[in-house]
């Protein structure tokens, strides 16, 4: 039987009525400071999700060396679900916690050979935007986050990842409601965001999140949505 939801989460789940900031005026404003913004997958869907795994609670950089690594130790995603799972933990051991993120990997890539019967996603895109959110959260330890990133940056489709900064800057910005999860941001942002805005809006949010609107001492001086904000000059 599915769990109810609180009317608490279900308030955080709606969108505010009225937004401070309009989302259009954001993406006018931020791109010309941020952009020009242009989608190029960096990985196919596969090879996106397992870095993006290895990306948890660790820097892009050393996610980025781990990823290398394991390719070069173990070539193929068949030979890693073959290999000895301490021998998939040492490729990774630059991107932390990899005794657990090998055990994850495994078990990710074992699931969808047995769903899918072949070890690519890129199947995904022919599905609707929620049905292949469902299908990549169904793996074991994928989340949200995990496959909007693999839905945005690999499959070109309308999912906006939010991590931390986005967070952080989607609240100031009033889009989401103060309590608002960063899980359930996701779901509260694809309401207010238009399908073909996403994208954009997710690079300038995290590109303004680690130059402007900072965790501390944000640049309000220099941002050019301004008195506009609700949380102009608060955290400067």
């Amino acid at each position: 039987m599915p769990s109810r939801i609180s009317p608490a989460r279900k308030r955080r789940l709606t969108p505010p009525r009225t937004l401070p900031v309009p989302v259009n005026f954001i993406i006018e404003e931020l791109e010309p400071l941020h952009g020009p913004i242009e989608w190029n997958p960096r990985y196919n869907a596969l090879d996106e999700l397992i870095f993006t795994v290895l990306t948890q609670h660790t820097s892009d950089l050393n996610a980025e060396r781990a990823f290398d690594e394991l390719r070069r130790r173990i070539p193929t995603w068949g030979e890693v679900i073959e290999a000895e799972t301490e021998a998939v933990a040492k490729a990774i051991q630059s991107g932390g916690l990899a005794n657990q993120k090998s055990v994850r990997i495994q078990a990710i890539l074992m699931e969808i050979v047995r769903r899918h019967g072949a070890l690519e996603l890129e199947f995904l895109k022919d599905l609707e935007v929620d049905e292949a959110r469902n299908w990549l959260t169904d793996l074991p330890g994928v989340g949200p986050k995990t496959a909007a990133v693999v839905m945005a940056f690999a499959l070109g489709m309308p999912a906006i990842p939010v991590d931390t900064h986005i967070h952080r800057v989607s609240g100031r910005l009033g889009l989401i409601r103060e309590g608002t999860s960063a899980d359930d941001a996701h779901i509260v942002l694809e309401k207010i965001v238009e399908p073909q805005d996403r994208f954009n809006l997710h690079v300038l949010l995290i590109t303004h999140g680690r130059q402007i609107c900072k965790a501390r001492r944000t640049l309000c001086d220099k941002c050019p949505l301004g008195d506009r904000c609700p949380s102009y000059g608060k955290f400067a």
